[in-house]
């Protein structure tokens, strides 16, 4: 849970340019592909990690420029990147706007829970996290290069002279 609205601002944009960068590594031409029916597409999970920004904010009644939850998915990943680099920092500004740290402890109905601000920043970055990893593994599974996130990728192992993991 967040107490601090600088920093939800700091870790958000971490994750941003994290989100960013696993946004930007998929070709276009493979936007579609998933490893079996059981799983979303790569195309509907990146959607699913950009109108959840207005989604789950909304819910907290901060509205975020972002596509409609509803909204079907856009079948080109240059725009995706577009529209997710505006919604992102349409939460960044939002969020700084119109809540203060104060604010933080004040609690919502989420989902038929109750949860401070302070608990849905935190539950906004861990969905966008959650997602994410689900992102990297059908872009391993489909043979596409899986950037560094939190640490080098297996492809970016030899930039720090380190063998590759089996």
């Amino acid at each position: 849970m967040y107490t601090s609205i600088n920093q939800f601002i700091k870790d958000f944009t971490q994750e941003k340019e994290i989100t960013s960068s696993l946004f930007n590594s998929i070709p276009n031409d493979k936007l579609m592909l998933k490893p079996n029916d059981d799983v979303r597409s790569l195309n509907r999970l990146v959607w699913h990690i950009l109108i959840t920004h207005g989604e789950m904010l909304g819910k907290a009644a901060l509205t975020i420029n972002c596509p409609h939850e509803h909204s079907e998915p856009v079948n080109d990943i240059r725009e995706i990147c577009r529209l997710y680099e505006t919604s992102a920092n349409s939460v960044l500004q939002v969020v700084e706007e119109k809540w203060t740290d104060e604010d933080l402890i004040s609690e919502l109905n989420m989902y038929g829970e109750i949860w401070s601000k302070g608990t849905i920043l935190s539950g906004l970055i861990k969905h966008e996290v959650h997602h994410r990893g689900q992102l990297s593994v059908v872009m391993r599974l489909n043979n596409l290069k899986v950037p560094s996130i939190y640490g080098p990728s297996k492809e970016d192992w030899t930039k720090y002279n380190m063998p590759i993991a089996e």
